[in-house]
């Protein structure tokens, strides 16, 4: 018997309020599939989903099932940074994630197609799907294409910072920002939005080569019909979520992740993902992942290409193609086969063909933006956790994007409780060649984990700095972001971690291919390892934990219950 059949009996109002809503008696026998999307004029990523929520309805109920369409609209990173509209940006996940389980659980349904294309959406999506463990399939909004000149919106945080320290016109300025996003779809570069849609299909839990579709290509569409039938076909398989979403499958996932150069924004997501079936990712196999499976993607803000170029060389697929060796091929998927079967079906379906034609009608080959195995952009993943006295529970570098002269240093720190006062000393030239600038405070319980772009920005576009400072902070980071920073330090300042204890001119030793950061020096001198030890008991001792900066609201909930970064930043 469906479920939805079982609860019927067991609420009978619900038969009356269904075809009180335009239901047909009929209706109410068959499978009964939620539409679920992030649909809303919140942003670009969001704004046109109710295309594709109106043609997975008509399918669905053409198709043999009853559709019903759901809408948590989520808010955009990118209008919410530099202000403290970002503090609600990491909270927004957790809240999205039990307003769909609100929807699913209160009323009756036997299967939901979910649509959302964003940064904080997606793994929203993909947490409740995990929670509710009801046969679902995640349909990805797509990417835009890049404005003029292959502009893109990551590039508007160094224009900013240019234009603030005077280095372009406000005519150039005002140029660049107008002509960034040109569409909707989710920002043409691989940050957080397309890192998280990649995901999703490297999970299994969306259709093969449907990540990141440009919104002008009708495939999008397409996707969407596609995975409405399969949902109904879903409810008869009976496969669930915990049926695709295994340790193996997550595996998966980081090992693409790696290749991808993904944002680092998805050590917050996949962790709290798995922690909703169980499954425990230590931040750890993070880095023993990313050590082993070599860098791709020649895509922004990393590589050179705008993101919409990935799906045209030939997308997920084909990136599964070069780390194949690596992957676990028996795991299911949503197509109801396992991903070996997928990959050998999507190699005699002429995909790749077709994707070669229209990513040379780009002017580029596939293998400019796609590398092989045998020549990567960098033999190893993007990312590494550190540890030492300054992070015992780890922090997170997207070592890709740091300058080669800060793979192993010594700086001298520069101690800022709040991201507005680090940023005014980098844009004013307080801040010098050789320090480390700590912006503390700002870890999920400090204040939600807001992203510290700008800030990031201003240093990566300032040639004097980026190859000569570094950011440490237990905030996170944009998928955008470039250059020498190092996030999601853990235990966070709030919690009393080593970063709460840091003082001006530390000396702080920072070793990426050892994987390592450590406080070992005060007011410039070096001390032993036993000196540093004794320093940090006596100003743990001083240290007075600060008043919550929120205490009621969604913040103020969120501030409570939040668990580590290294642990995913999800609600206990």
């Amino acid at each position: 018997m469906l479920k939805s059949q079982e609860i019927r009996q067991k609420a009978p109002e619900i038969d009356s309020l269904r075809l009180g809503a335009g239901w047909k008696l009929e209706d109410l026998e068959k499978p009964q599939i939620i539409v679920e999307s992030s649909f809303g004029h919140s942003h670009p990523g969001s704004a046109h989903l109710d295309t594709l929520v109106d043609e997975t309805f008509k399918v669905v109920n053409e198709s043999g099932g009853r559709a019903a369409k759901f809408f948590v609209t989520d808010i955009c990173d990118g209008e919410s940074q530099g202000h403290d509209g970002m503090n609600f940006s990491l909270p927004s996940r957790e809240m999205m994630a039990n307003m769909i389980e609100i929807h699913v659980e209160a009323t009756p349904f036997d299967a939901g197609v979910f649509i959302t294309s964003c940064d904080k959406a997606v793994p929203a999506h993909l947490m409740a799907i995990a929670r509710l463990n009801m046969p679902a399939i995640l349909v990805p909004g797509g990417i835009m294409n890049p404005g003029p000149k292959m502009l893109t919106l990551e590039q508007i945080g160094t224009y900013d910072a240019q234009y603030k320290r005077g280095e372009i016109t406000k005519e150039q300025y005002d140029y660049y920002k107008h002509n960034a996003c040109p569409s909707c779809g989710a920002c043409s570069f691989m940050g957080t939005a397309s890192t998280m849609q990649v995901m999703a299909e490297a999970l299994g839990v969306a259709l093969p080569g449907t990540a990141l579709i440009p919104v002008n290509s009708k495939e999008l569409k397409n996707a969407a019909k596609r995975a409405a039938v399969q949902s109904l076909k879903l409810v008869e398989l009976g496969i669930k979520p915990s049926d695709i979403m295994t340790k193996q499958a997550f595996e998966n996932a980081i090992m693409v992740h790696a290749a991808i150069a993904g944002s680092s924004n998805g050590l917050l997501h996949l962790p709290a993902i798995a922690h909703e079936l169980g499954i425990e990712i230590e931040p750890e196999l993070f880095d023993e992942i990313h050590r082993k499976i070599p860098y791709i993607l020649n895509i922004r803000p990393s590589g050179f290409y705008p993101g919409s170029y990935f799906w045209n060389a030939g997308g997920v697929p084909a990136i599964m193609e070069e780390i194949k060796e690596f992957l676990h091929l028996d795991v299911m998927t949503v197509t109801g086969k396992t991903l070996g079967e997928n990959l050998e079906y999507i190699k005699k379906s002429g995909y790749y063909e077709e994707h070669e034609r229209l990513i040379e009608s780009l002017g580029v080959k596939k293998e400019d933006v796609i590398k092989s195995k045998e020549n990567p952009i960098q033999k190893q993943g993007a990312i590494a956790i550190l540890k030492g006295n300054l992070a015992p529970g780890g922090a997170v570098v997207k070592h890709s994007a740091v300058s080669k002269k800060l793979m192993q240093v010594v700086l001298k720190a520069r101690v800022f409780d709040c991201e507005e006062d680090a940023i005014k000393a980098v844009l004013t030239k307080n801040i010098k060649p050789g320090d480390a600038v700590f912006v503390r405070y700002e870890g999920p319980k400090g204040s939600g984990m807001p992203e510290m772009f700008y800030t990031t920005e201003a240093i990566a576009s300032d040639p004097e700095l980026v190859e000569s400072i570094a950011l440490i902070t237990d905030g996170r980071f944009s998928g955008a972001t470039r250059g020498p920073a190092i996030g999601h330090v853990s235990p966070e300042a709030s919690e009393g971690g080593p970063i709460a204890l840091v003082e001006e001119d530390d000396l702080i030793k920072i070793d990426i291919p050892a994987r390592s950061i450590d406080i070992i020096g005060v007011v410039g001198s070096k001390k032993t390892e036993d000196e540093i030890k004794g320093i940090l008991k006596h100003r743990k001792e001083k240290w007075i934990k600060p008043t919550p900066k929120y205490t009621k609201g969604v913040l103020g909930i969120y501030t409570k219950c939040a668990v580590s970064p290294m642990k995913g930043g999800y609600m206990e």
